[in-house]
C-alpha cells in the first residue's frame, strides 16, 4: 500500500496513492499508516513540548472504492493516533463518500472538500 506524507502548515498529510482500499490492502494499510503516524509524531512533538498540531489530514483523493475491510481500516488508523489526536479525511471520491455516509463514519471524521480546504480551515481557526 502506497501512502505518502508531508509536513505543510504544520500539519501531517498523509495520502493513499491506490485505487482500492479493501481487503487485499486494508492490513498493509494499516501497517504503513502506523509507521507515517510515528513519523508525524516526532513532527508535531517538538522536544519537551505539547504538540503544535492535533489533526492528521487522510487524503483519499486517489480512492475510488473503499470496502468494509478498506473502512475498517481508516477507522483503525483513527485509533492509531490515540484520544490526544484527531484524524480527518479529504479528497473522497463519490464512491468513498457514500460508503462514509452510509455507514454514518462522516459524523466520526472531519471531512474536507480537499488538502486545501482543510489547511485554509485550519488558518482561520488558529487566526481566531
Amino acid at each position: 500500500m502506497n501512502l505518502s506524507y508531508r509536513l505543510e502548515d504544520g500539519f501531517g498529510i498523509i495520502r493513499a496513492h491506490a485505487p482500492r482500499i479493501d481487503a487485499a490492502v486494508a492490513i498493509q494499510f494499516k501497517n504503513r499508516f502506523s509507521d507515517l503516524a510515528g513519523q508525524t509524531t516526532d513532527d508535531i512533538l517538538p522536544a519537551g513540548g505539547a504538540p503544535r498540531r492535533d489533526t492528521i489530514l487522510l487524503d483519499l483523493s486517489e480512492v475510488e472504492f473503499l470496502d468494509s475491510s478498506g473502512l475498517g481500516a481508516v477507522v483503525a488508523a483513527r485509533k492509531i493516533l490515540g484520544s490526544d489526536r484527531t484524524l480527518a479525511l479529504a479528497g473522497l471520491q463519490p464512491a468513498v463518500d457514500k460508503v462514509l455516509r452510509l455507514t454514518h463514519m462522516d459524523r466520526v471524521f472531519p471531512i474536507y472538500a480537499d488538502t486545501e480546504t482543510f489547511l485554509a480551515g485550519q488558518t482561520r481557526a488558529t487566526d481566531a
